[in-house]
């Protein structure tokens, strides 16, 4: 009973923290204003968390964990279940999670504080992998299906080729070549750049409505991952 009420008033104070930061910005949450809004005093709050970085951490793997959760609903109920079309329906839904809840994506992916950083060994590190390998999944179905293209051997730059090697060290049981890793880098920061943009409003500039030039690229971005026959 103790550790579920624990765990309830836990949810409660990311519950103040995510309001704070949606209405008032990633400085406002601190666990000062947190306890004001609870009607607890701050030392009373320092029993659930000991710091605003242990208090951020948790609210960065809270949104990631709920992100990954959407992505993973979208993918696997996306009405044509082939690669294309679990790759397909999951970007739009981070597109649509994305301009839903622009101060929480800032917060998660552009860092305004630095105890938002998700490094190795951060609370909210496993979380961000999770988020990750949502879209790591995905694009390796192509590659499983046989219809991923890939770059001619010899054509990359040996620098790209030891990055990329290292990032292969995480993924586990898979190890797909470093060429697929390549392009699988290629199309995510086609996706992650063109999401932001919008996000961002770097876009405003020249478009009211963004959605048919996210869609153009989308089928991009696809088509870096889908080879035609």
């Amino acid at each position: 009973m103790r550790e579920r009420r624990r765990a309830e008033t836990k949810s409660e104070i990311l519950r103040h923290a995510r309001r704070l930061l949606v209405d008032e910005g990633p400085a406002a949450v601190s666990l000062r204003a947190i306890a004001r809004e609870m009607g607890m005093t701050a030392p009373g709050l320092y029993r659930y968390f000991a710091d605003h970085r242990e208090l951020v951490q948790a609210l960065t793997a809270a949104l990631y964990d709920e992100l990954a959760t959407a992505l993973e609903h979208a993918r696997d109920q996306a009405p044509e279940q082939s690669p294309r079309g679990r790759f397909t329906a999951a970007a739009r839904t981070l597109r649509a999670w994305a301009l839903g809840h622009r101060p929480e994506f800032t917060l998660v992916f552009s860092k305004p504080m630095p105890d938002a950083d998700c490094a190795p060994g951060d609370p909210c590190h496993t979380a961000g992998w999770r988020f990750g390998g949502v879209f790591l999944d995905l694009m390796l179905e192509f590659w499983r299906a046989g219809t991923l293209p890939l770059p001619r051997a010899g054509t990359l730059d040996p620098d790209w080729l030891r990055q990329l090697a290292e990032m292969r060290e995480h993924i586990e049981p898979e190890q797909p070549p470093l060429e697929a890793l390549y392009v699988f880098v290629l199309a995510w920061s086609r996706l992650y750049g063109m999401v932001s943009m919008e996000v961002f409003g770097h876009l405003d500039f020249a478009l009211t409505d963004p959605e048919p030039l996210f869609e153009h690229s989308l089928r991009d971005i696809v088509e870096l991952l889908e080879a035609r026959h």
